[in-house]
């Protein structure tokens, strides 16, 4: 009598011997132009926060920005990575963020765990879901006291003029090459 193995014995199989199920190999020019329009992108949001909003108490740079780097450089052709997602993702979650500091922060679990749902509701509903909307609806409530202090500055200054310059050197870059073309869609 043959025992049939566990779906996880059975998974575990296949993923060692196989590349079955795998994602496809990326093309040498695709990762380079990823490499170009993160490098480019990040450069460009971090030059302008070191040049204008360092001596002002105001932080431009936010680590929600590397992971939409990642989808709007790496995964262009991605809905999550198109305009309407990068931008309205980040607002609406910035929006989420600060408000539940505002009335949670006391209770810190439970304002992380309410603004991240929330944001993922209303990108869901909106049809801008962007992964790292939670991330910034996140930042919100654990940032530094400094952020804190920007209320709803924050949703300006990172959250909203952050992505626009990501979706700037996005519209350059993703362009340039004929195998690309961003975005697929605006609205």
């Amino acid at each position: 009598m043959r025992l049939r193995p566990s779906g996880l014995q059975s998974y575990l199989g296949k993923m060692r011997g196989s590349t079955q199920g795998s994602p496809p190999r990326v093309r040498l020019p695709e990762v380079f132009w990823s490499w170009a329009g993160a490098f480019l992108g990040i450069a460009a949001v971090a030059w302008l926060n070191q040049r204008f909003f360092a001596d002002a108490d105001l932080a431009l740079t936010i680590g929600s920005l590397g992971a939409s780097a990642v989808l709007v450089f790496g995964a262009v052709r991605s809905p999550l990575a198109q305009p309407r997602n990068l931008i309205g993702g980040h607002i609406l979650s910035a929006l989420v963020g600060v408000t539940c500091w505002q009335w949670l922060g006391g209770d810190p679990w439970l304002a992380q765990s309410v603004a991240v749902a929330t944001a993922i509701a209303l990108m869901h509903l909106t049809r801008t879901l962007h992964p790292p909307g939670g991330a910034t609806a996140l930042i919100a409530i654990i940032g530094s006291d400094q952020v804190h202090a920007m209320g709803y500055l924050f949703v300006l200054i990172p959250a909203t003029l952050g992505p626009l310059v990501l979706l700037a050197v996005a519209l350059l870059v993703n362009n340039l090459p004929a195998a690309r073309r961003y975005p697929e869609f605006w609205l």
